[in-house]
C-alpha cells in the first residue's frame, strides 16, 4: 500500500470494469442521504444511491467540502479516489480535510499527477470496484471520485497514443463512452447502495466544455461551487440557484420540498439584484419577494454558511429551514 502500513489481506478478485446493475433490478431511490452539510441537506436533499456532479473551478473549497461530507455523512463505508492530484495535496487531504474521523471508515485510491496515464485511468475503476464490493454486502457506501476531468484527460492520452482521432475539443469518442460505463455502476443495487459524488473541474466557468456537459447529462443532480461566494468568504461556496437534486422530491416530504423551493426563490432574487444592493440603488416596494429576501438576507447567509466543526443533525437543519420567516 502507498501508506507503508500493513500489507493488505488476501481478498476477492473483481473486474475493474464490471457490468452496471440491471436497470430493472435496482431498488428505487427512496431514502435521503444525509451529508451533514446544511445547504445540501435542506435545499437539494440527496438520496441514497444518487449520483451527483460537483462542479467547481480551482481554489473554491472543493477539497474542503469533500472532507466535510466525508466526516459528517451517514455512510457505512467511504471510498475516495484522487486522480491526478499533486503529491503535496494528497497528504493534506488525508490529514486536514479527511482527518482521523473520516479516515476511520475510508478506503483511499490515489494516483498522483506524475503517474502514467494507464494508472490514472484505472484509479476510478478500481475505486468503483471497491465500492461495489461493499455494496454487495448490503452496506451504504459513499464514493468520491476527484476528478472525472483528470480521468477523461488520462483516457484521452491513451486513446490518442493508440491513433484514435480527436473529436470534441480534442477528446476522442471513446472518452465519452467510458464516462457512462463508469458512472452507471454507482447507485442502488438489489441490496446496499453507492451514493457517488464526482467532481468536475470547470475551466473558466465554461459549463459547455465537453466533459462538463457530458457528465451533467448522466448524473442525477449537480452542485455548483461559486468563485464569487468563495471570494466573499462564504463557505461552503455553493451556488444555490445553480444547483439541483433531481431526486429531492422522492426523498423529502411535500412540506420540506415546498419550503426549500420558497427559500431557493429568495436566494435567487438576492443573486439577481446583488448589483442593485451593492450600489445602493435598491428601493423597497417594487418586488415583494425581493423585499422579503432583503429582510432575511443576514439570516439566509448565516443559514447557508457552515464551519468545519459544525455538525448539526438532519432534524436540526430542517428546524432552521422552517424558522426562516
Amino acid at each position: 500500500p502507498m501508506d507503508d502500513k500493513a500489507p493488505l489481506e488476501k481478498g476477492v478478485s473483481r473486474s475493474l470494469w464490471a457490468t452496471p446493475p440491471h436497470p430493472l433490478r435496482r431498488r428505487p431511490i427512496s431514502q435521503p442521504f444525509v451529508t451533514g452539510i446544511r445547504a445540501i441537506d435542506t435545499l437539494m436533499t440527496l438520496g441514497k444511491g444518487q449520483r451527483v456532479g460537483l462542479f467547481a473551478g480551482s481554489g473554491v473549497g472543493k477539497s474542503t467540502l469533500m472532507g466535510m461530507i466525508a466526516r459528517k455523512a451517514q455512510a457505512d463505508v467511504i471510498v475516495v479516489c484522487l486522480v491526478g492530484e499533486r503529491g503535496r495535496e494528497v497528504q493534506e487531504f488525508i490529514s486536514d480535510s479527511l482527518g482521523p474521523e473520516g479516515l476511520a471508515k475510508s478506503v483511499l485510491v490515489v494516483s498522483t499527477s506524475d503517474s502514467p496515464a494507464l494508472v490514472r485511468a484505472k484509479a476510478p475503476a478500481t475505486a468503483t470496484a471497491i465500492a461495489e464490493h461493499y455494496r454487495d454486502q448490503g452496506l451504504d457506501v459513499l464514493l468520491f471520485i476527484d476528478s472525472l476531468t483528470r480521468f477523461a484527460r488520462a483516457e484521452r492520452e491513451i486513446a490518442l497514443s493508440l491513433g484514435e482521432p480527436p473529436a470534441r475539443r480534442g477528446f476522442p469518442p471513446s472518452v465519452f463512452a467510458r464516462l457512462p460505463a463508469l458512472l452507471e455502476r454507482a447507485g442502488n443495487g438489489e441490496k446496499g447502495s453507492i451514493t457517488a459524488i464526482y467532481t468536475v473541474l470547470v475551466e473558466g466557468g465554461d459549463m459547455e466544455e465537453p466533459v462538463t456537459d457530458e457528465v451533467r447529462g448522466i448524473v442525477d443532480g449537480h452542485i455548483m461551487l461559486s468563485r464569487t461566494l468563495a471570494s466573499l468568504g462564504h463557505f461552503p461556496a455553493i451556488d444555490i440557484p445553480g444547483s439541483v437534486s433531481r431526486v429531492m422530491g422522492k426523498v423529502t416530504t411535500p412540506e420540506h420540498n415546498n419550503r426549500a423551493r420558497e427559500v431557493k426563490g429568495l436566494i435567487s432574487a438576492l443573486e439577481k439584484s446583488r448589483d442593485l444592493l451593492r450600489v445602493g440603488a435598491y428601493e423597497p416596494g417594487g418586488d415583494p419577494q425581493l423585499d422579503r429576501a432583503v429582510t432575511l438576507m443576514n439570516d439566509l447567509n448565516a443559514f447557508l454558511c457552515q464551519s468545519g466543526s459544525d455538525s448539526p443533525s438532519f432534524d436540526e437543519n430542517l428546524e432552521r429551514l422552517y424558522s426562516l420567516k
